[in-house]
């Protein structure tokens, strides 16, 4: 790990045995109040689409709205929210996705995307990819063209970038954890 990967990782708090016994939850609220560590990360991530006429980032629920406001922000993009079912005021499409122990379904506004734009989506942290496979999904029932999946935090061992990248998705992720 780099001197800047370290940054990263010594801001991210580790909360073991949650949610649950044997989860080592990596909670990045710590990351989002050192305002070195914010700006890194959001540096970091955009950095290789800069010039790229990125024209949407779209960010899931909830963690990812506040990464995807600082990217698009950040990339002179408009910013598109993913939520959870029933969320959003105006009409919607809509995509299943697989949970750990379930099925969950997310949308966003049917005029939310244009065909054929450059979008970006974030998230704080690719795990199973559960929930990343079901916004790809969405965003190309829409006509997106997906540059990249962007994460401050990958969980290898979860295969979530492996399934995104199953599906032709680049993703780019700042830190690595064993475990999960």
């Amino acid at each position: 790990m780099s001197s800047r990967d370290d940054t990263l990782a010594a801001s991210i708090r580790a909360i073991r045995d949650y949610p649950k016994p044997g989860i080592i939850f990596r909670d990045i609220t710590t990351l989002l109040g050192d305002a070195k560590a914010f700006r890194q990360a959001v540096d970091d991530l955009v950095k290789p689409y800069a010039d790229m006429s990125i024209a949407q980032v779209a960010g899931i629920e909830a963690r990812g709205f506040i990464l995807g406001g600082a990217l698009a922000h950040q990339l002179s993009a408009g910013f598109v929210p993913i939520r959870k079912k029933g969320k959003l005021p105006h009409e919607t499409v809509r995509v299943a996705y697989s949970l750990e122990y379930g099925v969950d379904e997310m949308e966003m506004h049917v005029d939310a995307i244009k065909p054929g734009e450059k979008v970006i989506l974030t998230d704080d942290l690719i795990a199973t990819g559960g929930t990343a496979e079901g916004a790809v999904k969405l965003l190309r029932q829409m006509g997106a063209e997906i540059v990249s999946a962007c994460f401050v935090i990958d969980l290898p061992e979860l295969g979530g970038r492996k399934k995104l990248e199953a599906l032709g998705v680049e993703v780019r992720t700042l830190i690595e954890f064993e475990g999960h």
